[in-house]
Protein backbone atom coordinates (compact mmCIF):
# COMPACT_ATOMS: atom_id res chain seq x y z
CA UNK A 1 0.00 0.00 0.00
CA UNK A 2 1.48 3.60 -0.61
CA UNK A 3 2.23 5.87 1.52
CA UNK A 4 1.66 9.05 0.67
CA UNK A 5 2.62 10.73 3.33
CA UNK A 6 6.16 10.38 2.92
CA UNK A 7 8.16 11.56 0.05
CA UNK A 8 8.78 10.01 -2.60
CA UNK A 9 9.35 9.66 -6.65
CA UNK A 10 6.70 8.09 -8.56
CA UNK A 11 7.65 6.87 -12.37
CA UNK A 12 5.22 5.94 -15.57
CA UNK A 13 3.33 8.89 -14.31
CA UNK A 14 -0.11 9.32 -17.36
CA UNK A 15 -0.87 13.09 -17.47
CA UNK A 16 -4.35 13.88 -18.03
CA UNK A 17 -4.26 17.65 -19.34
CA UNK A 18 -3.88 16.37 -22.76
CA UNK A 19 -5.26 13.65 -25.39
CA UNK A 20 -1.97 11.99 -25.47
CA UNK A 21 -2.15 11.21 -22.00
CA UNK A 22 1.50 10.80 -22.24
CA UNK A 23 2.66 7.97 -19.50
CA UNK A 24 6.20 8.38 -19.40
CA UNK A 25 6.36 10.76 -16.96
CA UNK A 26 8.36 11.06 -13.24
CA UNK A 27 6.93 13.07 -10.70
CA UNK A 28 8.40 13.77 -7.05
CA UNK A 29 6.32 14.40 -4.18
CA UNK A 30 7.17 16.01 -0.83
CA UNK A 31 5.82 14.97 2.41
CA UNK A 32 3.43 17.61 2.53
CA UNK A 33 1.91 16.97 -1.17
CA UNK A 34 3.26 19.06 -3.45
CA UNK A 35 4.58 17.54 -6.64
CA UNK A 36 7.44 18.41 -8.99
CA UNK A 37 7.61 16.94 -12.37
CA UNK A 38 10.61 15.70 -12.73
CA UNK A 39 11.34 13.93 -16.37
CA UNK A 40 9.27 14.14 -19.82
CA UNK A 41 7.11 17.22 -18.31
CA UNK A 42 5.66 19.71 -21.20
CA UNK A 43 4.82 23.03 -20.08
CA UNK A 44 1.39 21.81 -19.41
CA UNK A 45 2.10 19.07 -17.73
CA UNK A 46 4.32 21.51 -14.86
CA UNK A 47 0.85 23.65 -14.55
CA UNK A 48 -1.22 20.38 -14.20
CA UNK A 49 0.89 18.78 -11.61
CA UNK A 50 2.62 22.06 -9.40
CA UNK A 51 -0.31 23.51 -8.17
CA UNK A 52 -0.01 23.64 -5.09
CA UNK A 53 -2.14 21.82 -2.33
CA UNK A 54 -5.31 23.11 -1.66
CA UNK A 55 -8.54 21.81 0.00
CA UNK A 56 -10.79 24.83 0.44
CA UNK A 57 -14.31 24.17 2.04
CA UNK A 58 -17.72 23.79 -0.14
CA UNK A 59 -19.47 27.15 -0.24
CA UNK A 60 -23.19 28.43 -0.38
CA UNK A 61 -23.36 31.94 -1.45
CA UNK A 62 -19.63 32.07 -1.22
CA UNK A 63 -19.80 31.54 2.09
CA UNK A 64 -17.86 28.19 3.38
CA UNK A 65 -19.86 25.42 4.85
CA UNK A 66 -19.81 21.82 5.21
CA UNK A 67 -19.51 19.30 2.94
CA UNK A 68 -23.04 17.43 3.69
CA UNK A 69 -24.69 21.05 3.59
CA UNK A 70 -23.47 21.61 0.04
CA UNK A 71 -24.37 18.68 -0.86
CA UNK A 72 -27.86 18.89 0.34
CA UNK A 73 -28.37 22.36 -0.95
CA UNK A 74 -27.20 20.79 -4.67
CA UNK A 75 -29.60 18.26 -4.21
CA UNK A 76 -32.34 20.41 -3.66
CA UNK A 77 -31.64 22.76 -6.59
CA UNK A 78 -31.32 19.61 -8.92
CA UNK A 79 -35.19 18.98 -7.42
CA UNK A 80 -36.80 21.70 -7.68
CA UNK A 81 -35.37 21.68 -11.69
CA UNK A 82 -37.52 21.19 -14.12
CA UNK A 83 -34.65 20.97 -17.31
CA UNK A 84 -31.38 20.90 -15.55
CA UNK A 85 -28.34 20.95 -17.74
CA UNK A 86 -25.07 19.35 -16.70
CA UNK A 87 -22.05 20.98 -18.57
CA UNK A 88 -18.70 21.45 -18.32
CA UNK A 89 -17.82 17.35 -18.18
CA UNK A 90 -14.62 17.87 -17.27
CA UNK A 91 -14.07 14.91 -15.77
CA UNK A 92 -12.38 10.79 -16.44
CA UNK A 93 -14.20 7.74 -16.75
CA UNK A 94 -15.89 7.23 -13.53
CA UNK A 95 -16.31 10.81 -12.56
CA UNK A 96 -18.78 10.38 -16.26
CA UNK A 97 -20.53 7.48 -15.22
CA UNK A 98 -21.32 8.95 -11.93
CA UNK A 99 -22.50 12.00 -14.50
CA UNK A 100 -24.51 9.66 -16.58
CA UNK A 101 -26.26 8.30 -13.53
CA UNK A 102 -27.60 11.10 -12.34
CA UNK A 103 -28.22 12.42 -15.58
CA UNK A 104 -30.61 9.68 -15.98
CA UNK A 105 -32.14 10.35 -12.41
CA UNK A 106 -32.54 14.04 -12.64
CA UNK A 107 -33.71 14.09 -16.60
CA UNK A 108 -31.02 16.43 -17.34
CA UNK A 109 -29.30 17.68 -20.34
CA UNK A 110 -25.85 16.76 -20.98
CA UNK A 111 -22.80 18.69 -22.78
CA UNK A 112 -19.21 19.00 -23.21
CA UNK A 113 -17.16 22.65 -22.59
CA UNK A 114 -15.18 21.24 -26.09
CA UNK A 115 -18.28 20.31 -27.51
CA UNK A 116 -18.39 23.12 -30.48
CA UNK A 117 -15.33 21.51 -31.56
CA UNK A 118 -15.38 18.27 -31.61
CA UNK A 119 -18.91 18.18 -33.24
CA UNK A 120 -17.56 19.42 -36.46
CA UNK A 121 -15.48 15.79 -35.93
CA UNK A 122 -18.41 13.80 -34.54
CA UNK A 123 -20.95 15.13 -37.50
CA UNK A 124 -18.77 13.77 -40.10
CA UNK A 125 -18.09 10.36 -38.56
CA UNK A 126 -22.04 10.19 -38.57
CA UNK A 127 -22.62 11.28 -41.24
CA UNK A 128 -20.31 9.42 -43.88
CA UNK A 129 -17.59 7.55 -41.36
CA UNK A 130 -13.81 8.29 -42.00
CA UNK A 131 -10.75 5.96 -42.32
CA UNK A 132 -8.47 7.56 -39.43
CA UNK A 133 -5.28 6.39 -37.69
CA UNK A 134 -3.69 5.89 -34.35
CA UNK A 135 -0.97 7.69 -32.55
CA UNK A 136 0.93 3.99 -32.10
CA UNK A 137 0.45 3.51 -36.26
CA UNK A 138 1.55 7.45 -36.82
CA UNK A 139 4.52 6.47 -34.11
CA UNK A 140 5.79 3.33 -36.02
CA UNK A 141 4.71 3.86 -39.94
CA UNK A 142 4.02 7.73 -41.00
CA UNK A 143 6.61 9.09 -43.71
CA UNK A 144 4.53 12.31 -44.81
CA UNK A 145 2.61 14.26 -42.12
CA UNK A 146 0.10 17.23 -43.40
CA UNK A 147 -1.21 19.26 -40.30
CA UNK A 148 -4.26 21.12 -41.64
CA UNK A 149 -5.02 24.31 -39.54
CA UNK A 150 -3.33 23.82 -36.37
CA UNK A 151 0.45 23.55 -35.11
CA UNK A 152 -0.61 20.72 -33.31
CA UNK A 153 1.66 21.74 -30.42
CA UNK A 154 -0.45 24.46 -29.02
CA UNK A 155 -2.67 21.25 -28.56
CA UNK A 156 -1.06 18.40 -27.89
CA UNK A 157 2.65 19.50 -26.80
CA UNK A 158 4.80 16.31 -27.04
CA UNK A 159 2.87 15.28 -30.10
CA UNK A 160 6.45 15.50 -32.65
CA UNK A 161 8.99 14.65 -29.73
CA UNK A 162 6.65 11.30 -28.78
CA UNK A 163 5.34 10.56 -32.26
CA UNK A 164 7.14 12.20 -35.19
CA UNK A 165 10.92 12.35 -33.81
CA UNK A 166 10.92 9.62 -31.74
CA UNK A 167 14.22 7.37 -31.94
CA UNK A 168 12.78 3.82 -31.73
CA UNK A 169 9.91 2.15 -34.54
CA UNK A 170 8.66 -1.19 -35.18
CA UNK A 171 10.03 -1.33 -38.91
CA UNK A 172 13.35 0.17 -38.34
CA UNK A 173 12.45 3.04 -40.22
CA UNK A 174 14.89 6.78 -40.13
CA UNK A 175 12.51 9.14 -38.60
CA UNK A 176 14.42 12.15 -39.19
CA UNK A 177 13.58 11.96 -42.98
CA UNK A 178 9.79 12.22 -42.30
CA UNK A 179 8.39 14.78 -44.21
CA UNK A 180 6.04 17.49 -42.34
CA UNK A 181 3.95 19.74 -44.34
CA UNK A 182 1.79 22.60 -42.67
CA UNK A 183 -1.37 23.59 -44.73
CA UNK A 184 -3.52 26.87 -43.56
CA UNK A 185 -3.60 28.82 -40.93
CA UNK A 186 -0.84 31.82 -40.50
CA UNK A 187 1.37 32.53 -37.54
CA UNK A 188 2.01 29.00 -36.70
CA UNK A 189 4.89 27.72 -34.72
CA UNK A 190 6.15 25.42 -36.98
CA UNK A 191 9.71 24.95 -35.20
CA UNK A 192 8.39 21.38 -33.26
CA UNK A 193 8.30 19.90 -37.39
CA UNK A 194 11.89 20.91 -37.73
CA UNK A 195 13.75 17.73 -37.96
CA UNK A 196 16.44 16.22 -35.60
CA UNK A 197 18.89 17.13 -38.40
CA UNK A 198 17.28 21.00 -39.04
CA UNK A 199 15.45 19.99 -42.36
CA UNK A 200 12.64 22.81 -42.15
CA UNK A 201 8.84 22.09 -42.77
CA UNK A 202 7.01 23.00 -45.98
CA UNK A 203 4.40 25.72 -44.51
CA UNK A 204 1.47 26.65 -47.45
CA UNK A 205 -0.51 29.92 -45.27
CA UNK A 206 -3.60 31.29 -45.71
CA UNK A 207 -5.89 32.93 -43.53
CA UNK A 208 -8.34 30.88 -41.42
CA UNK A 209 -11.32 31.64 -43.06
CA UNK A 210 -9.86 30.20 -46.54
CA UNK A 211 -8.64 26.79 -45.41
CA UNK A 212 -11.83 24.97 -46.83
CA UNK A 213 -11.13 26.38 -50.44
CA UNK A 214 -7.06 24.76 -50.48
CA UNK A 215 -8.56 21.69 -48.94
CA UNK A 216 -11.35 21.58 -51.48
CA UNK A 217 -8.94 22.21 -53.91
CA UNK A 218 -6.63 19.60 -52.76
CA UNK A 219 -8.78 16.81 -52.97
CA UNK A 220 -9.84 17.81 -56.16
CA UNK A 221 -6.28 17.39 -57.36
CA UNK A 222 -5.73 13.96 -55.38
CA UNK A 223 -9.14 12.65 -57.82
CA UNK A 224 -7.45 13.46 -60.80
CA UNK A 225 -8.89 17.45 -61.34
CA UNK A 226 -7.86 19.81 -62.90
CA UNK A 227 -7.82 23.69 -61.70
CA UNK A 228 -7.71 26.48 -63.99
CA UNK A 229 -6.84 28.84 -61.01
CA UNK A 230 -3.19 30.02 -60.42
CA UNK A 231 -3.62 29.95 -56.53
CA UNK A 232 -5.86 29.49 -54.18
CA UNK A 233 -6.39 31.62 -50.92
CA UNK A 234 -2.49 32.87 -51.81
CA UNK A 235 -1.13 29.77 -52.07
CA UNK A 236 0.08 28.75 -55.63
CA UNK A 237 -1.55 25.50 -57.47
CA UNK A 238 1.56 24.34 -58.35
CA UNK A 239 2.89 23.89 -55.08
CA UNK A 240 -0.92 22.47 -54.12
CA UNK A 241 -0.51 20.29 -57.44
CA UNK A 242 3.35 19.45 -56.26
CA UNK A 243 1.60 18.57 -52.30
CA UNK A 244 -1.28 15.91 -54.07
CA UNK A 245 1.76 13.74 -55.72
CA UNK A 246 3.26 13.52 -52.36
CA UNK A 247 0.42 12.31 -51.10
CA UNK A 248 -0.09 9.89 -53.63
CA UNK A 249 3.35 8.51 -53.47
CA UNK A 250 4.15 8.11 -49.95
CA UNK A 251 3.88 4.89 -48.22
CA UNK A 252 1.79 6.06 -45.55
CA UNK A 253 0.35 9.40 -45.63
CA UNK A 254 -1.30 10.63 -42.41
CA UNK A 255 -3.31 14.11 -42.78
CA UNK A 256 -3.95 15.61 -38.80
CA UNK A 257 -6.09 18.45 -37.66
CA UNK A 258 -7.46 19.72 -34.52
CA UNK A 259 -11.17 20.86 -35.16
CA UNK A 260 -11.39 22.96 -32.40
CA UNK A 261 -8.97 25.98 -34.11
CA UNK A 262 -11.52 25.20 -37.42
CA UNK A 263 -13.47 28.29 -35.91
CA UNK A 264 -15.03 29.07 -39.10
CA UNK A 265 -19.03 28.70 -40.23
CA UNK A 266 -19.68 24.63 -41.66
CA UNK A 267 -15.86 23.81 -40.81
CA UNK A 268 -17.54 20.14 -40.72
CA UNK A 269 -17.51 20.09 -44.20
CA UNK A 270 -13.90 20.91 -44.17
CA UNK A 271 -13.63 18.28 -41.76
CA UNK A 272 -15.34 15.73 -44.49
CA UNK A 273 -13.20 17.19 -47.64
CA UNK A 274 -9.94 16.04 -45.14
CA UNK A 275 -11.41 12.73 -44.67
CA UNK A 276 -13.15 12.52 -48.19
CA UNK A 277 -8.98 13.00 -49.44
CA UNK A 278 -7.68 10.58 -47.47
CA UNK A 279 -10.14 8.33 -48.65
CA UNK A 280 -9.26 9.16 -52.29
CA UNK A 281 -5.30 8.26 -51.30
CA UNK A 282 -5.84 4.94 -50.26
CA UNK A 283 -7.26 3.30 -53.95
CA UNK A 284 -3.46 3.78 -54.72
CA UNK A 285 -1.70 3.57 -51.72
CA UNK A 286 -1.83 4.17 -47.98
CA UNK A 287 -2.94 7.07 -45.89
CA UNK A 288 -4.93 7.77 -43.09
CA UNK A 289 -6.78 10.90 -41.02
CA UNK A 290 -5.31 11.94 -37.23
CA UNK A 291 -8.10 13.96 -35.61
CA UNK A 292 -6.06 15.63 -32.36
CA UNK A 293 -7.04 17.23 -29.80
CA UNK A 294 -8.73 15.78 -26.48
CA UNK A 295 -8.41 18.17 -23.73
CA UNK A 296 -10.62 18.32 -20.42
CA UNK A 297 -11.63 15.03 -21.01
CA UNK A 298 -13.46 14.92 -23.79
CA UNK A 299 -12.27 11.90 -25.52
CA UNK A 300 -13.57 10.08 -22.27
CA UNK A 301 -16.51 11.85 -21.76
CA UNK A 302 -17.62 10.79 -25.45
CA UNK A 303 -16.69 6.92 -24.62
CA UNK A 304 -18.93 6.87 -21.33
CA UNK A 305 -22.07 8.15 -22.94
CA UNK A 306 -21.97 6.48 -26.13
CA UNK A 307 -21.80 3.69 -23.97
CA UNK A 308 -24.59 4.32 -21.75
CA UNK A 309 -26.96 5.60 -23.86
CA UNK A 310 -25.87 5.31 -27.43
CA UNK A 311 -25.28 8.76 -27.95
CA UNK A 312 -22.73 11.36 -28.08
CA UNK A 313 -22.39 14.90 -25.81
CA UNK A 314 -25.47 17.10 -26.88
CA UNK A 315 -28.02 14.41 -25.73
CA UNK A 316 -30.76 14.63 -23.00
CA UNK A 317 -32.65 12.44 -20.35
CA UNK A 318 -35.08 15.10 -20.82
CA UNK A 319 -38.34 12.25 -22.12
CA UNK A 320 -37.31 10.20 -19.90
CA UNK A 321 -34.95 8.21 -22.27
CA UNK A 322 -31.40 9.15 -24.02
CA UNK A 323 -31.87 11.02 -26.66
CA UNK A 324 -29.93 13.23 -29.14
CA UNK A 325 -30.02 16.50 -30.83
CA UNK A 326 -26.59 18.03 -31.42
CA UNK A 327 -28.36 21.62 -31.88
CA UNK A 328 -31.21 21.83 -29.79
CA UNK A 329 -29.14 20.29 -26.48
CA UNK A 330 -25.98 22.51 -27.33
CA UNK A 331 -25.22 24.09 -23.53
CA UNK A 332 -25.14 27.43 -24.91
CA UNK A 333 -28.06 27.72 -26.18
CA UNK A 334 -29.94 25.99 -23.71
CA UNK A 335 -28.65 28.91 -21.60
CA UNK A 336 -29.23 31.74 -23.79
CA UNK A 337 -32.61 30.52 -24.37
CA UNK A 338 -33.92 30.02 -21.24
CA UNK A 339 -34.46 26.37 -21.45
CA UNK A 340 -31.65 24.82 -19.13
CA UNK A 341 -33.38 26.72 -15.47
CA UNK A 342 -30.33 25.25 -13.13
CA UNK A 343 -26.57 24.37 -14.47
CA UNK A 344 -24.59 21.69 -12.76
CA UNK A 345 -20.93 22.01 -13.91
CA UNK A 346 -17.86 19.68 -13.49
CA UNK A 347 -14.42 20.94 -14.40
CA UNK A 348 -12.20 18.67 -12.28
CA UNK A 349 -8.72 19.02 -14.59
CA UNK A 350 -8.21 23.25 -15.11
CA UNK A 351 -9.31 25.36 -12.58
CA UNK A 352 -9.83 28.32 -15.53
CA UNK A 353 -12.16 26.43 -17.26
CA UNK A 354 -15.22 28.34 -15.06
CA UNK A 355 -19.05 27.76 -15.31
CA UNK A 356 -20.75 30.52 -18.38
CA UNK A 357 -22.50 33.61 -16.82
CA UNK A 358 -26.09 32.36 -15.94
CA UNK A 359 -29.12 33.48 -14.51
CA UNK A 360 -30.15 30.28 -13.35
CA UNK A 361 -29.23 28.36 -9.96
CA UNK A 362 -25.55 27.49 -10.53
CA UNK A 363 -23.64 24.49 -9.12
CA UNK A 364 -19.71 23.76 -9.45
CA UNK A 365 -17.81 20.79 -8.89
CA UNK A 366 -14.84 21.80 -9.33
CA UNK A 367 -10.80 22.12 -8.92
CA UNK A 368 -9.90 23.62 -5.74
CA UNK A 369 -8.30 26.32 -7.25
CA UNK A 370 -10.89 27.54 -8.66
CA UNK A 371 -11.79 31.78 -8.66
CA UNK A 372 -14.91 32.86 -9.81
CA UNK A 373 -16.24 36.27 -11.19
CA UNK A 374 -19.54 35.28 -9.91
CA UNK A 375 -19.96 33.12 -6.96
CA UNK A 376 -22.01 29.99 -7.94
CA UNK A 377 -24.70 29.36 -5.78
CA UNK A 378 -22.85 25.78 -4.59
CA UNK A 379 -19.39 25.31 -5.29
CA UNK A 380 -17.89 22.24 -4.32
CA UNK A 381 -14.32 21.26 -4.80
CA UNK A 382 -13.19 18.00 -5.69
CA UNK A 383 -10.08 15.90 -6.44
CA UNK A 384 -8.27 15.78 -9.46
CA UNK A 385 -8.06 12.96 -11.02
CA UNK A 386 -4.42 11.69 -11.67
CA UNK A 387 -3.55 13.59 -8.73
CA UNK A 388 -5.34 13.39 -5.41
CA UNK A 389 -7.39 10.19 -7.08
CA UNK A 390 -7.19 7.45 -9.32
CA UNK A 391 -9.05 7.33 -12.34
CA UNK A 392 -9.21 6.17 -16.29
CA UNK A 393 -9.28 8.15 -19.18
CA UNK A 394 -8.99 7.71 -23.35
CA UNK A 395 -6.27 8.92 -25.68
CA UNK A 396 -7.14 11.51 -28.11
CA UNK A 397 -7.35 8.61 -30.37
CA UNK A 398 -10.19 6.52 -28.70
CA UNK A 399 -8.42 2.83 -28.61
CA UNK A 400 -6.63 3.38 -25.67
CA UNK A 401 -7.74 3.88 -22.27
CA UNK A 402 -4.88 4.43 -19.70
CA UNK A 403 -4.53 4.05 -16.05
CA UNK A 404 -4.15 7.93 -13.95
CA UNK A 405 -2.50 7.02 -10.51
CA UNK A 406 -3.15 8.58 -7.22
CA UNK A 407 0.09 10.21 -6.10
CA UNK A 408 -0.85 11.62 -2.55
CA UNK A 409 -3.52 11.61 0.05
CA UNK A 410 -6.57 13.98 -0.25
CA UNK A 411 -9.34 15.22 1.72
CA UNK A 412 -11.05 16.33 -1.00
CA UNK A 413 -14.17 13.80 -2.53
CA UNK A 414 -14.02 12.19 -5.74
CA UNK A 415 -16.89 13.72 -8.07
CA UNK A 416 -18.32 10.33 -8.18
CA UNK A 417 -18.73 10.19 -4.46
CA UNK A 418 -20.20 13.89 -4.59
CA UNK A 419 -22.55 12.90 -7.51
CA UNK A 420 -23.77 9.78 -6.07
CA UNK A 421 -24.58 11.91 -2.85
CA UNK A 422 -26.34 13.88 -4.66
CA UNK A 423 -28.44 11.02 -6.64
CA UNK A 424 -29.39 9.45 -3.32
CA UNK A 425 -30.50 12.39 -1.53
CA UNK A 426 -32.97 12.86 -4.88
CA UNK A 427 -34.33 9.76 -5.06
CA UNK A 428 -36.93 10.49 -2.70
CA UNK A 429 -38.06 13.34 -4.29
CA UNK A 430 -38.26 11.71 -8.10
CA UNK A 431 -40.47 8.92 -7.04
Amino acid sequence: MDNFAQAGTVESVACPFCGLLCDDLTVQRDSAGNLKVMENGCARAVTFFERPVAAPSPRIQGKPVALQEALAKAAEILGKARQPLLAGLGTEVFGMRAVMNLAESSRATLDHMNSNGFMRNIHVLQNSGWFTTTLSEVRNRVDLLVVVGTDISSVNPRFFEREIWNTETMFDQNTSQREIVYLGGRDLDTSAGVSPDGRQPDVFACDLDRIPEVVAALRALIIGKKLHASEIAGIATADLERLAQRLLAAKYAVVAWAAGPLAFPHAELTVQNITELVIAINKTTRAAGLPLGGSDGDTSANQVSAWISGYPMRNSYQRNYPDFDPYIYAADRQLQSGEADALFWVSTFNPERTPPAADVPTVVFGDAHMEFEKEPDVYIPVGTPGIDHKGIMFRSDNVVALPLQQLRSSSLPTLGEVLRAIEQALQPAVQ
